[in-house]
C-alpha cells in the first residue's frame, strides 16, 4: 500500500479508508456495498460514493458477468496500483517493459477477484447524507420522580402555568414529559395550587428552556409525603333573636317562646 493511495489529493477520506480496508482483505472476501456498510458506520450512499471514486482513479473495477445459470452478477476487482486494470483471464498486468529472458520473473500483485456481488452501483452520485436531528437529552428530565400512577389533573396544572407567567406556555411534548413529576408531587399530598406556585414563582429573568427549569424544580424541590390536612369545622350559626312572650325582652332561641327568666305558661 503506497503513498499514492494514502496521500491521494483527489480521493476523499472515506474512499482512502475503504481502499485500505479492501486491500487488507484476502482474495475472495466480499466487498459489496452491504458487506462494507455492515463493517463501517457510513451508510450505503457514502460507501457507494467512495467506490465510485476508487473506480474513477483505477483502484477498483466492477464487471458484470453471466453465471452458468444465466444470472447476471457484478464481480469486483481491487488493484494495489492505479492503471493495472487488465483481463482477469489474461496475464497479470505489469508496470513497465517486459524483462529480459535471463532476468528473474517478476510477480506483480494480481487482481483480487471477489465472489459475485449481486449489488449494482447506484446511478448519479447523490449529495451528502442528511444528518439526523439531534435528540435533546436533559438530565433533569431523566431524574424526575416516578409516581405510582399518573394524576389526571397533572397535565391541566402544567397547561395552566401560563396564567402565572406567560413564558410558561409549554409545548405538548414538554407537558407529557413533565406529567410524571407533577403526579409525584400530587401523590405526596401537595395541594395543586401550591404546586403551581412552587413551579412558577421566582423564575429567572432569562430562560432558554422553561421546561428544563420546571423539570429541575420538580426534581430538586420534591416534597416529602405530607400528612392529610386537618378537617376544620366551621362554627355553627347562633340562634336568631326572639321576643319573649312574657317580658317582651329579646333573647336567642331557635323558636319563639319565653326567655329563661319568665315562668313557663301553664298548661
Amino acid at each position: 500500500m503506497g503513498n499514492h493511495l494514502l496521500q491521494h489529493a483527489d480521493l476523499s477520506a472515506t474512499a482512502i479508508g475503504v481502499a485500505a480496508y479492501i486491500q487488507s482483505l484476502p482474495d475472495g472476501a466480499p466487498v459489496g456495498i452491504k458487506a462494507l456498510t455492515s463493517r463501517f458506520r457510513e451508510g450505503e450512499v457514502r460507501i457507494a460514493s467512495a467506490l465510485r471514486e476508487l473506480e474513477r482513479h483505477g483502484y477498483l473495477e466492477r464487471r458484470r458477468e453471466r453465471l452458468v445459470t444465466g444470472q447476471v452478477v457484478t464481480r469486483t476487482f481491487s488493484y494495489n496500483r492505479p492503471g493495472t486494470v487488465a483481463d482477469p483471464d489474461g496475464p497479470p498486468p505489469s508496470d513497465g517493459p517486459p524483462p529480459p529472458d535471463d532476468a528473474p520473473p517478476d510477480d506483480p500483485p494480481p487482481p483480487s477477484p471477489t465472489p459475485p456481488d449481486r449489488e449494482s452501483l447506484p446511478g448519479p452520485e447523490p449529495g451528502p447524507e442528511p444528518r439526523p436531528a439531534p435528540v435533546r437529552r436533559d438530565r433533569a428530565f431523566d431524574a424526575l420522580p416516578v409516581p405510582r400512577a399518573l394524576h389526571h389533573g397533572a397535565a391541566d396544572l402544567l397547561a395552566g402555568l401560563r396564567r402565572h407567567d406567560p413564558r410558561l406556555l409549554l409545548a405538548e411534548r414538554d407537558v407529557r414529559r413533565l406529567v410524571p413529576g407533577v403526579s409525584a408531587w400530587l401523590e405526596r399530598g401537595a395541594d395543586p395550587e401550591a404546586v403551581a406556585r412552587a413551579l412558577s414563582g421566582g423564575l429567572p429573568e432569562r430562560m432558554r428552556d422553561p421546561a428544563s427549569v420546571l423539570a429541575y424544580r420538580l426534581t430538586t424541590l420534591v416534597p416529602p409525603h405530607l400528612p392529610p390536612a386537618p378537617v376544620v369545622r366551621r362554627p355553627g350559626r347562633p340562634d336568631p333573636f326572639q321576643t319573649c312572650d312574657g317580658c317582651e325582652r329579646a333573647f336567642r332561641a331557635p323558636v319563639p317562646g319565653r326567655c329563661r327568666d319568665c315562668p313557663p305558661v301553664a298548661a
